[in-house]
């Protein structure tokens, strides 16, 4: 007997709808919510993420289930995590509706995505998800951070988010998420998502970013936690020089100057300019520098994982 799921299984703009209106289901600016209404689109998303059969995904925010039973027609298991009180009561339901025959494949955890440790089950090797906007940095760093065993991830985002996290050096929009995502993945833009797949349609244009994590960490004896001080100090006043900028992460502007040039970095340099690999040589310069074991991630702040600066626009920033 097949086990393939039903072709109509996948959730159209009239199912989401009616779902949504059993549930009571409004969504929400507050935890940006937009629901994908499309069943190609969902589609293409696993396809762009290159989904395996032997894959076990992992997908925050999953909504009412529209890239969730996507997701489950491709990979053996799929976890879904969830903040929200009804739609995390409402989707194991939906999936033993409308798919049956993966039902025992299928996860829910029932929490907020920054303050998962552990997942259920196998350990996930790709993240797929139509992340939140308005915390889609700091979401999908805890989750490259937390779990290692992640090789590939496809995320969706807002437009402008995806070019900085896909941005390289020297771009006008490279910064904090571009050189934190860098230290996990090779990332890049993988492709422009319509608003009229989405129920509300956003504002915004959205973007699917593509990260492949790095088979081989960076080299560096410095912590990633150091290596991200230097990095948020540095863009936190993004048009100065690097020399005034990590002023107050060396202790004066002399004392930062010494690290740069220890580094092998110019002092005159801005920090849109540096590679990460540069990045986590300054770190390893720093005045005064104790090499402490990194914490495990289940103590980490979220706050240590993306910094204000990170989400601010260029043309915030003080000049020298």
């Amino acid at each position: 007997m097949s086990t393939s799921p039903a072709p109509d299984a996948l959730l159209g703009p009239a199912d989401i709808r009616e779902l949504a209106a059993v549930l009571g289901v409004r969504p929400t600016k507050q935890r940006g919510q937009n629901f994908v209404i499309d069943a190609n689109t969902v589609r293409r998303i696993v396809r762009t993420a290159e989904v395996r059969p032997d894959d076990v995904v992992v997908e925050v925010g999953p909504g009412l289930g529209s890239l969730t039973l996507a997701l489950l027609e491709t990979a053996d298991r799929v976890t879904a995590v969830e903040i929200d009180d009804v739609l995390a009561g409402a989707l194991p339901a939906t999936i033993a509706a409308r798919m049956p025959e993966r039902a025992e494949r299928f996860a829910l955890v029932h929490s907020d995505a920054m303050r998962v440790t552990e997942l259920p089950g196998p350990a996930p090797t790709a993240l797929v998800a139509n992340l939140p906007y308005n915390v889609a940095v700091p979401v999908l760093l805890h989750m490259l951070e937390t779990f290692p065993s992640i090789e590939r991830t496809l995320v969706m985002v807002q437009s402008e988010v995806a070019d900085r996290l896909a941005a390289g050096p020297g771009s006008k929009v490279y910064g904090v998420p571009s050189v934190k995502a860098n230290w996990y993945a090779e990332v890049k833009r993988a492709g422009a998502i319509g608003r009229k797949v989405f129920w509300p349609a956003p504002n915004v244009d959205s973007g699917l970013v593509s990260l492949v994590r790095r088979t081989e960490p960076i080299k560096t004896t410095a912590s990633r936690r150091e290596v991200f001080a230097v990095v948020d100090a540095a863009f936190a006043q993004r048009r100065k020089t690097l020399r005034a900028a990590l002023a107050g992460w060396a202790g004066s502007a002399a004392r930062a100057e010494e690290a740069l040039v220890a580094a092998g970095v110019s002092p005159q340099a801005r920090g849109e300019a540096l590679t990460v690999e540069e990045f986590a040589r300054i770190a390893e310069a720093a005045p005064d520098r104790e090499t402490p074991a990194e914490p495990p991630a289940s103590v980490e702040s979220p706050a240590s994982l993306e910094s204000p600066a990170s989400l601010e626009s260029p043309q915030q920033k003080d000049s020298e």
